[in-house]
């Protein structure tokens, strides 16, 4: 594989090490994940004077928000379209004015605490290059102006090819996620907030005050808790069925200063392809390219990581390919984002997800919307546009349909799909398959010096078959999104536990 397999984001800042939790607590709020959601909601909620305790499984910043393409614009490819024609103009209305609300609120906050982030105001692009697409294009850019944005049709673009026609919104921002989330958990610790890593929630119990169990044992107790773990983990308001995992690749590669494009990419051709950079200083840009999406558990993701970066090669002059990695995000049935209580009898649990692919104005947008909930303060007009409570029947009947039929189909077929090796001796190093070992189903894989790695198939969080990652070189389920490292351990929720070690021998 071409370049080291990290993300630009977690290769350019340092290790984080707060202190796992050691003993019970108990604080006003908990906050259960440390991605963009919960950072920013664990620092708004100090700052209005919450006593809050931030818990994270692993490292904070360092599961889905540290591998993003980290955009901050309103523009999310033909959303207005797609919104006004199933929910109406005030959807997209409110849609847009919350957006726009979190970009602004993230450059008050740069400000506000003097953050090195490399922030940049950059126009914002969905574009198309066949005659085919120009329609619709030019039909979302009308319906985002009339939903409050400054946006226009434009035919040019500073790309370095030429496109049929595209929407245009000057005014949006690109930064370095960690630079900015590891500066607001310094302040929020500095506020008088507490970070707890490799502390692992495993229940939440609600009452009138909450108590969350941690896998040592020790508990928190809180008035309120916040589930920011991007698939909701304890999901009792079966928002299991009304979310949609994907997965797409990134690759980042090294250009002058002087072929930049200087803004932000985005076109659904070709199995999508976006474009962003980043300074790297000396006259140098890194040129982040994302695309190639796949369902978790799909064979072949290899070959899309070297069709993104021949796309990469040809398109910009780049030096060399230097980072490759790989963004997730679930997208609701209706395709709007859950923020609000986490299921329908709730008074102090609360969840925030399924943003689409756009995690970092959906994730600021909810951590504001979140601190309003929980404070009491008079919430945005956005509030319940979002909430984890509505029902769209018409709007989410096909999408709601046709994941439940995969996800159905996968938790039976999985069972049955024969495999492309024979036995534990044919899989070759660097390799993966899933194999029926003495009566068992087994995840075996064998590393590029011969050693063999055998877990149960069977992923831990209800039960459908892994598949094997060959680019990443991880177990992923594919019915709810779950990922696991060749020895089972848990990389990404909603699972919560390993998956066992099996013997081949």
């Amino acid at each position: 594989m071409p370049g080291r397999a990290e993300s630009y984001w977690m290769a350019s800042t340092e290790a984080t090490g707060y202190p796992a939790l050691s003993e019970d607590i108990q604080v006003d709020v908990a906050v259960v994940g440390a991605g963009v959601v919960g950072v920013s909601t664990a620092w708004e909620l100090a700052k209005a004077g919450r006593s809050v305790a931030l818990l994270e499984a692993d490292r904070i910043v360092a599961n889905t928000t540290g591998y993003t393409t980290a955009k901050l614009t309103s523009l999310h490819t033909l959303i207005y379209s797609r919104l006004t024609a199933d929910l109406g103009s005030e959807a997209a209305r409110l849609y847009a004015s919350s957006q726009q609300d979190a970009i602004e609120h993230v450059r008050d906050v740069v400000g506000q605490l003097g953050i090195d982030c490399d922030l940049e105001t950059r126009p914002a692009y969905t574009y198309v290059t066949s005659e085919d697409g120009v329609d619709a294009v030019r039909a979302e850019a009308e319906l985002a102006l009339d939903a409050g944005l400054p946006a226009q049709f434009v035919t040019a673009s500073t790309l370095p090819f030429p496109i049929a026609g595209a929407v245009r919104v000057d005014g949006q921002a690109q930064f370095h996620p960690r630079k900015y989330l590891l500066r607001l958990a310094a302040d929020l610790v500095a506020s008088g907030g507490q970070i707890f890593e490799r502390t692992r929630v495993m229940g939440v119990e609600e009452r009138d005050t909450c108590r969350v169990t941690t896998e040592t044992g020790h508990t928190v107790t809180a008035r309120d808790v916040v589930v920011a773990t991007h698939y909701p983990v304890f999901d009792r308001g079966l928002l299991v069925t009304r979310l949609i995992p994907q997965r797409e690749l990134v690759v980042a590669g090294v250009i002058a200063e002087s072929d930049d494009p200087a803004g932000m990419f985005i076109t659904q051709e070709d199995d999508t392809r976006s474009v962003r950079t980043a300074p790297l200083g000396g006259g140098r840009r890194l040129v982040i390219v994302t695309g190639e999406k796949f369902a978790l558990g799909s064979s072949g993701v290899t070959d899309r990581l070297w069709k993104l970066v021949g796309w990469t090669r040809r398109t910009f002059d780049v030096e060399d390919i230097t980072y490759h990695w790989a963004a997730q995000d679930n997208t609701s049935t209706d395709g709007v984002p859950f923020v609000g209580p986490l299921h329908l009898g709730a008074a102090h649990t609360w969840v925030a997800g399924g943003f689409g692919g756009w995690g970092m104005s959906n994730g600021v947008m909810a951590s504001r919307l979140l601190t309003a909930l929980i404070t009491g303060v008079t919430p945005p007009p956005w509030a319940e546009f979002y909430t984890p409570k509505r029902v769209h029947l018409l709007a989410e009947a096909p999408a709601f349909v046709k994941n439940s039929a995969y996800v159905a189909k996968e938790f039976v077929a999985g069972r049955f799909r024969p495999s492309h090796v024979d036995g534990v001796d044919d899989v070759a190093p660097g390799q993966g398959a899933v194999l029926r070992v003495h009566g068992q189903r087994c995840a075996v894989y064998r590393d590029d010096d011969g050693k063999v790695h055998a877990v149960s198939a069977t992923c831990t969080h209800l039960g459908c078959t892994v598949g094997f990652n060959d680019a990443e070189r991880t177990w992923d389920c594919p019915c709810h999104g779950s990922r696991f490292d060749v020895d089972g351990n848990v990389l990404h929720g909603p699972a919560g536990s390993s998956l066992e070690s099996r013997d081949v021998s």
